[in-house]
C-alpha cells in the first residue's frame, strides 16, 4: 500500500503534506532544487531485495507500479546505484543521466498517487544506444569525430518512449558509426560481456545488451545494419528484436539506410513487444514507415501448434562451430514439442556477403566522401580499409549491388511462402575477446569485419522480422541463441513464437555472476 495515499508523508525529508495538490507541490519543490529522494512514499514490496529488482521486466514494474506496490524512484535508484558499481568494469553506458533518471521518476511517482498515470512505459527505466539523436544528452556514435556533439533533436525512437513516460537512464556504448560485431572504440575503449570479463558483448547494440544483461534497466534501444541487435542479444543471453524495415522509424537515416533497423533489446519478449507498441508506426521522417496496425502485445498470446517451421543449420553457406552448432540444433527440434510442423531445409540461395560488402563499402566511403584525408588519424583504424575500398568503387558497382539485393530479397520471399518461421543458430561461435573487430577464425577459416555473422546480414537483405532467442549455454559459460525471422512484415508471428518458446524454455532465471 502506498504510504502516501494514506498518511500524506513525503519519501524524501518525511514532511507531512495534506492532500495531493500540497504534496505534489512539495515534491516539486525537490526537483527545483535538485535534491535526490532516497526513499519513496510508495513502498517496495516486502521481500524484493535490490538486485530483483534490478532485474524485473517492464511489465511486471508497471503492474507493481499501478498497484502502488513499487515505486518508480525505488526502482531507479536501485538502477543508478547497480550501474555505479558494476558499470566501471563493463562499461556499457558511456553517459549516465542519473539527475535526468532521477527527475523523471519522481515526476512518473506523482502521476501515480494522483492517480492518472497513462503512459506505456511510465516509470520504467531505459536506455538508449550512443548513435541514436537524443537532445540535449551527448551522442558521440563511438567516434572521435563527433566525440562533443549534442544534438538538438530527438530520433522518433526516443520521442515516443519519453511520451510514454520512461525514465531515461543513459548512452550505450557502439563502435564507431555502428561498423563491427564488437563494441569498443576510441572514445571510451571497450565493453565487457557481463558473463564473462574480456569477452565481447557484441556489436554494435553492445552496452545496450550488456546493460539488460546486467541489470541495468530492463529496456534498451539498438539498431541493426547487418545484425547489430541480434548479435549483442545473442552473446548476452537476451532477447533482441529486429523489427521489419521501417516498422519503427530511422531518424537521422543510417548511412547504410536501406540495410537499417532500430529496435528493443529486453530480457522478455513481451518486453519487446510493449516497447514495439510505443515505438512502432508511421513517422513523416522516414518515408517507408506506415501506421501501428497490431498490438504486439496481444500477438504474443496463444501457442504455436501447426505453425510450419524450417529449420537450416547453416543458411547453405555460414561455417559454424561445432559445440554451437549441436547445442542451436537440439534446441531447434524442440519446436516440435511445441506443436510445430518443423522440418531442415534447403534453401538454395548464395551467400549475399558480396553485396552487404558492397554496400556497407560505399556507405561508410560516402560518410567521408569530403573528408577523408583531413580525418584519417581520427577514424577507427580498421574502417580505413573498408573506407579505402568503397572510395575505389563505381556508381555502377554500387547499383549492381542494390539490384543484386532485390533479387535475393524477392527469392527470399517465395522461400518463405513455404514457412510461417524459418529458424537458424543466431551466431556461429560464442562471444571473442573484447576489442577484437571479428572472431579471427571459425574451424580455421579466417573471417572479416562482418563476413563471419552469417546469419544476421541476409535478413538486413531482405528487411524480415528477426528475434533472438537464448537457447543455452556453451562448456566456456558463455550463452548459446537461436534466430526466428518471420515473413515480411511478420512481426507478430516472430513474437508469438518467442513467447511460446520463453514460456517452454524460459531464460531469465540465469544471471550473470556481477553481484
Amino acid at each position: 500500500m502506498c504510504a502516501l495515499k494514506t498518511m500524506g508523508v513525503c519519501g524524501g525529508c518525511r514532511a507531512t503534506q495534506t492532500g495531493n495538490v500540497a504534496l505534489t507541490a512539495h515534491l516539486d519543490s525537490h526537483a527545483r532544487n535538485r535534491v535526490t529522494v532516497p526513499k519513496t512514499a510508495m513502498r517496495q514490496e516486502d521481500g524484493v531485495d535490490a538486485t530483483d529488482l534490478c532485474y524485473m521486466s517492464a511489465t511486471e514494474l508497471m503492474d507493481a507500479y499501478k498497484q502502488k506496490t513499487l515505486s518508480p524512484v525505488e526502482v531507479t535508484e536501485a538502477v543508478l546505484e547497480r550501474m555505479e558499481r558494476v558499470n566501471p568494469t563493463l562499461n556499457a553506458f558511456v553517459t549516465v543521466t542519473a539527475d535526468r533518471a532521477r527527475a523523471d521518476a519522481q515526476a512518473a511517482e506523482r502521476t501515480y498517487m494522483q492517480g492518472d498515470a497513462t503512459g506505456a512505459l511510465t516509470g520504467v527505466p531505459i536506455s538508449i544506444k550512443d548513435i541514436t539523436y537524443t537532445k540535449g544528452i551527448r551522442t558521440t556514435r563511438g567516434s572521435l569525430l563527433y566525440a562533443d556533439e549534442v544534438p538538438d533533436e530527438d530520433a522518433p525512437f526516443v520521442e515516443r518512449v519519453y511520451a510514454a513516460g520512461a525514465v531515461m537512464l543513459g548512452k550505450t556504448n557502439t563502435p564507431e558509426l555502428g561498423w563491427k560485431g564488437d563494441s569498443g572504440n576510441r572514445v571510451f575503449g571497450p565493453t565487457h560481456n557481463p558473463w564473462k570479463h574480456g569477452h565481447t558483448p557484441g556489436g554494435s547494440s553492445g552496452g545496450a545488451a550488456t546493460a539488460v544483461g546486467a541489470g541495468l534497466g530492463p529496456l534498451a534501444s539498438g539498431t541493426d545494419g547487418a545484425g547489430s541487435i541480434r548479435i549483442p542479444a545473442g552473446f548476452c543471453g537476451v532477447y533482441g528484436l529486429k523489427p521489419s524495415l521501417a516498422r519503427v522509424a530511422y531518424y537521422p537515416p543510417s548511412s547504410v539506410e536501406k540495410l537499417a533497423h532500430i529496435g528493443p533489446i529486453t530480457r522478455t519478449v513481451r518486453d519487446a513487444a510493449l516497447l514495439m507498441n510505443v515505438t512502432a508506426g508511421a513517422d513523416p521522417r522516414d518515408a517507408g514507415t506506415w501506421p501501428l496496425d497490431e498490438d504486439y502485445l496481444a500477438a504474443c498470446e496463444g501457442d504455436i501448434k501447426g505453425l510450419r517451421v524450417g529449420w537450416s543449420p547453416d543458411l547453405g553457406f555460414a561455417n559454424v562451430d561445432p559445440e554451437v552448432a549441436a547445442i542451436t540444433a537440439q534446441a531447434a527440434a524442440k519446436l516440435a514439442d511445441l506443436g510445430c510442423d518443423i522440418e531442415e531445409v534447403e534453401i538454395g540461395l548464395p551467400d549475399p556477403w558480396p553485396i552487404v560488402d558492397t554496400l556497407w563499402s560505399v556507405a561508410q566511403a560516402g560518410a567521408h566522401r569530403d573528408n577523408f584525408d583531413q580525418v584519417r588519424d581520427q577514424i577507427d583504424p580498421g574502417r580505413i580499409p573498408i573506407i579505402e575500398r568503397g572510395l575505389a568503387m563505381s556508381a555502377i558497382e554500387h547499383y549492381a549491388a542494390l539490384a543484386e539485393r532485390g533479387a535475393w530479397a524477392d527469392a527470399m520471399r517465395k522461400f518463405m511462402e513455404r514457412y510461417d518461421l524459418l529458424v537458424t543458430p543466431q551466431l556461429p561461435v560464442t562471444a571473442f575477446p573484447a576489442g577484437d573487430d571479428h572472431p579471427g577464425q571459425i574451424n580455421g577459416v579466417p573471417t572479416t569485419y562482418l563476413g563471419w555473422t552469417a546469419f544476421t546480414y541476409p535478413f538486413n537483405v531482405t528487411g524480415q522480422p528477426a528475434a533472438t532467442i537464448p537457447c543455452g549455454f556453451a562448456a566456456n559459460g558463455l550463452p548459446v541463441a537461436l534466430q526466428f525471422v518471420g515473413r515480411w512484415h511478420d512481426d507478430a508471428t516472430v513474437l508469438r513464437a518467442s513467447a511460446a518458446w520463453e514460456e517452454a524454455f524460459p531464460w531469465r532465471q540465469h544471471r550473470p555472476a556481477l553481484g
